[in-house]
């Protein structure tokens, strides 16, 4: 194996001057967290672990180099985080005790996700994974580097932020061929937006940063960082499914980006304001068919939006096929109205609004006191039952209608779920609160203020209590603390107190806690209350004690 010890752990290039590399400006000296695998780490005798490129939901991703092939690689380990971390001196992975289940499914899921990917390398819209293997109680993925820039990173590149179709039509187009053979073995990348697609040098532009489906949704135990304006309704709620049009959603939006110089509104809020602006000197340079395959790709609701990435390509195309069928699309991408009379304003066909005049004002003001005049005379009417109207009428009360309480909790409703139903909205007013539970996910109800099955009044107010998922803390720091204040502090928060002894060469105070990376979870972050926490302990000092010399006379 190639000698790397005097390589840079960034690019592997060979270190000239000092731990400063001239080729790429690493800093060789930088500290990587001990629950990372350090640099020159050598996995399944072949590939030598270098800088920390991101830590994402299941992996961190390890700039790397293989010694077979001499290259510089990526290398992807599955590192969950807040599941799985490392404790310091150790290459295995340790898993919180509640998620070793779950860890199991996670890593097969992460091993099926690459084994499927590595036999389309040949597609030419990702980046080539060759390798995949089991190691350190996790697993591993290895991909060819490729030296590129984001989308997003060539878009603020440019003058006005945004290209024409003409050129965007040459980038996004190709990639559709690659989502397509995608979607057909099973895979939704989930987590498409200007940071995850790459311009490479070959001119191709590329997806990046598969992750496995379970990281793409919110209702995951898995951490979740939703892409606002690219992360689709579907990923944020329980009710909607994770689909092929989740990607074209991402997609879409990426296109649109691309074109107007903006990222859309974030899919939550446009669930109230369903309607996308495009100020009008913008959209006079946009193709029509695109703007109409646009609102296809980005309805809300995953049902109604286009549901193949064959149709998007179509309607982006204007196949003859499809020009009908776009036309039928909702109308959710529209032109600026204050935009467009003001794109107006100043050409020679435009009406300037005239000033009216001050009789003009006079007669508006005597009609609208007329009218307002006549309404005050209807509704006495109303109220009165006419002329000659007798002050001794009594008036009849309609009875109040009642209702049956539904069962809020057993069918799992979220709260969206019940807001969006007309009727229960009529019969009952409904609020809602929320609550810790260690048995009822995030985001449902799991709790009702009037039992289901009851009959009320309409109008009936009925507390929901929405699940705020398990009770966490954020972990202290408990480094340098000793054993009895650390366990004290920490279980005054919930949790649990597991320690192992470690080696104390007498540079440390006995039964002390570990000051760097001495706990596991680390401190910082956010734990479920009752977690067991392990503490690495100094025991004893150890000391080394020479044997007596004795030195005898000749004689002896």
């Amino acid at each position: 194996m190639k000698d790397t010890d005097n390589l840079c752990i960034n690019c592997f290039k060979e270190l000239t001057n000092g731990n400063i590399c001239e080729n790429c400006n690493y800093d060789n000296d930088k500290h990587t967290d001990m629950m990372y695998l350090q640099p020159r780490t050598v996995l399944a005798d072949r590939y030598v672990i270098g800088a920390v490129v991101v830590h994402e939901s299941d992996a961190v991703v390890y700039m790397a180099y293989d010694s077979q092939l001499d290259s510089v690689v990526n290398v992807r380990e599955f590192l969950p985080k807040g599941i799985a971390n490392r404790l310091e001196g150790n290459l295995d992975v340790h898993v919180r005790e509640r998620y070793k289940s779950s860890y199991e499914t996670y890593k097969a899921s992460f091993l099926n996700l690459w084994t499927t990917i590595i036999k389309m390398r040949n597609l030419s819209s990702i980046i080539p994974a060759y390798d995949v293997f089991e190691l350190n109680g996790t697993a591993y993925a290895v991909s060819e580097y490729m030296d590129s820039i984001t989308l997003r990173e060539f878009l603020l590149r440019n003058p006005d932020g945004n290209i024409l179709w003409d050129q965007a039509r040459l980038m996004f187009m190709p990639v559709l061929t690659t989502l397509e053979a995608l979607h057909s073995n099973g895979i939704i990348h989930g987590a498409i937006c200007p940071d995850n697609l790459i311009l490479c040098r070959d001119g191709k532009v590329r997806l990046k940063n598969f992750c496995i489906s379970e990281a793409n949704m919110m209702s995951s135990e898995l951490e979740f960082t939703p892409n606002e304006g690219y992360t689709a309704l579907e990923q944020y709620d329980n009710s909607h499914k994770m689909c092929p049009a989740t990607d074209i959603y991402a997609f879409s939006a990426c296109i649109f980006r691309a074109l107007v110089g903006q990222n859309p509104p974030d899919a939550k809020s446009r669930e109230t304001n369903d309607k996308l602006m495009i100020p009008n000197a913008i959209a006079e340079k946009i193709p029509t068919h695109i703007i109409k395959a646009l609102g296809g790709g980005l309805q809300i609701y995953p049902e109604k939006r286009i549901q193949t990435i064959e149709a998007f390509r179509e309607q982006l195309s204007v196949t003859p096929s499809v020009v009908a069928a776009a036309a039928q699309q909702p109308e959710t991408i529209e032109k600026d109205p204050v935009e467009e009379e003001e794109h107006y304003r100043g050409y020679p066909d435009y009406d300037e609004p005239k000033p009216k005049s001050k009789a003009t004002k006079i007669i508006i003001a005597v009609l609208v006191i007329l009218i307002a005049a006549a309404v005050a005379l209807g509704i006495y009417f109303v109220r009165n039952g006419g002329f000659g109207n007798n002050q001794d009428n009594t008036t009849t009360t309609a009875p109040v209608a009642t209702y049956s309480v539904p069962d809020f909790v057993s069918a799992g409703y979220t709260q969206s779920d019940i807001e969006n139903n007309g009727v229960w909205n009529e019969q009952f007013t409904i609020t809602f609160d929320t609550d810790f539970s260690s048995d009822v996910e995030e985001g449902i109800v799991f709790r009702q203020s009037v039992d289901a099955g009851e009959t009320v009044d309409q109008g009936t107010q009925i507390v929901l209590t929405v699940s705020r998922g398990i009770q966490t803390e954020v972990l202290p720091d408990v480094g340098g603390m000793t054993l009895e204040e650390a366990t004290k502090e920490l279980e005054d928060l919930g949790f649990t107190v597991s320690t192992v002894e470690i080696y104390n060469d007498g540079g440390h105070t006995e039964n002390t806690v570990k000051s760097s990376y001495g706990m596991a979870p680390a401190a910082g972050e956010e734990v479920a209350v009752g977690e067991e926490i392990i503490l690495q302990v100094y025991g004893e000092v150890v000391t080394t004690t020479q044997p007596e010399t004795t030195t005898g006379s000749d004689s002896e």
